[in-house]
């Protein structure tokens, strides 16, 4: 039986295989296109298109497609085989460096905002070499942003992209002041947690409401709901470990960092938190988490509700993204250290950090104000609707120092004592975590709830 350090990863295209597959200058250049961006060579990208499809077809894949996000809040994919026909009148399996780096799908259908008349139907897929390629049912993936004919975003993953680029910018200036000169690439982290409810199949069957809105319209409260918190970290049942056994096995393979499983709040709700990782990864590994999730459910004869508030009077399902800067030498920029009143450039990324929440408030309401999730905000642990900032009592006591100009005395640092000995002590944490602030700092991150 193998081991999950053997099969992690093991349907992507990733570094390993890449420096296995490709030849090592291609490997460098391809690896330099990744991280300083710039065009990709038309030669380096045959190579790598060769080799993309070599692995594939060992993996048993027969197509490829130009896997992207646009409006509709789900993935889209177009399969195209690698068959060629032969002179012979037989096949060979070709894949090329344009077919890799651009698309065309059909736009027409996809949601435009009004950017695009209906008749209007050409649109690209570009190769976002940043993101790995997968297989996913014999089929390589290969993550991709989507825009119109004349340039207009049409997905999730363009603007999100831009929004890096302009942060790695500003934020290498920045550093720059202090000295920072080894620094070459900052990026943003985030950590998505998915809380799901799982409902037997046959139970779902019955209601049409979770069929066709993914929530419940009508119906009696149920004798027991949330109101003893004993299914948060709770015992998981058998067959909602089997269903997390399975699941995990699965994302693994795809090279997913599937971390903390565990029952929430409410009856059959759980949650899966992975590992933080690059943000434009993080968001193309939520997409095939939600999408697995589905499909491993289906298999142990239930339905996996996405929903934010599927059902009344419980806890809804959030998807709390903890959210940090990483320099590519590995300094966290928002890591207050043990004297953060000392520390200038925490303090300086910090209070950026609030300016950007207070000036674009407006745009952080907008990114999560959909139909369903505006029926969880507000409501039991859910944060309300209006966006604020929450930073502990000791960062508060430092900046208010700051605003007033006057010496910070600190904070005493508190040694945790249970009255057992046998228990171990340890120094408390110097702020309470805030669990309705939709924005709070949380020791090194921030956590958008």
């Amino acid at each position: 039986m193998s081991t999950v350090p053997e099969y992690f990863g093991s349907l992507v295209f990733d570094d390993r295989v890449m420096k296995a597959k490709l030849p090592y200058d291609v490997y460098v250049s391809l690896k330099k296109t990744m991280y300083e961006g710039g065009t990709l060579d038309t030669a380096v990208a045959n190579a790598v298109a060769d080799a993309m499809k070599e692995w594939a077809v060992e993996k048993g894949a027969t197509h490829y497609t130009h896997w992207f996000q646009p409006l509709t809040g789900s993935t889209a994919e177009k399969h195209d085989s690698f068959i060629t026909p032969s002179p012979d009148g037989g096949v060979i399996m070709e894949f090329s460096g344009k077919e890799l780096i651009r698309g065309e799908p059909d736009a027409s259908s996809f949601p435009s905002g009004g950017l695009r008349a209906t008749f209007e139907a050409r649109g690209y897929t570009a190769w976002d070499p940043t993101s790995h390629a997968f297989i996913k049912d014999k089929t390589l993936c290969i993550p991709t942003a989507f825009c119109s004919y004349g340039g207009e975003a049409l997905d999730k993953k363009t603007p999100l992209l831009r929004s890096m680029q302009a942060l790695n910018k500003q934020t290498l200036r920045v550093l720059k002041l202090f000295g920072m000169d080894d620094v070459k690439i900052v990026r943003p982290l985030v950590g998505p947690e998915q809380e799901y409810f799982l409902v037997d199949r046959a139970m779902f069957d019955k209601r049409e409401d979770l069929m066709f809105c993914g929530r419940t319209l009508f119906g009696a409260m149920p004798p027991k709901g949330q109101e003893m918190d004993d299914h948060y970290f709770g015992a998981i049942k058998p067959r909602v470990a089997e269903f997390m056994a399975d699941l995990n096995e699965e994302l693994w393979k795809l090279g997913v960092l599937a971390k903390t499983e565990h029952n929430e709040v409410a009856p059959a709700q759980h949650e899966l938190a992975p590992i933080f990782t690059t943000a434009n990864i993080a968001t193309d590994h939520n997409q095939l988490t939600m999408e697995v999730m589905k499909k491993v459910a289906a298999r142990h004869g239930l339905v996996c509700l996405l929903h934010e508030k599927p059902f009344d009077g419980v806890n809804g399902s959030g998807k709390h993204n903890n959210w940090s800067l990483c320099t590519d030498t590995g300094v966290n920029l928002l890591k207050p250290g043990d004297t953060p009143h000392q520390n200038a450039r925490f303090l300086l990324f910090l209070c950026a950090v609030i300016q950007a929440v207070d000036d674009y408030q407006d745009l952080l309401r907008l990114s999560v104000a959909t139909a369903s999730n505006d029926h969880r905000l507000g409501a039991n642990e859910a944060p309300p609707a209006v966006v604020s900032i929450f930073l502990g009592d000791e960062l508060t006591a430092v900046l208010d120092a700051i605003e007033k100009d006057a010496p910070y005395t600190g904070t005493e640092k508190i040694v945790m004592k249970l009255g057992a000995h046998v228990l171990p002590r340890f120094v408390r944490d110097t702020t309470d975590r805030n669990r309705t602030s939709p924005f709070a700092f949380t020791g090194n991150r921030f956590e958008f709830r």
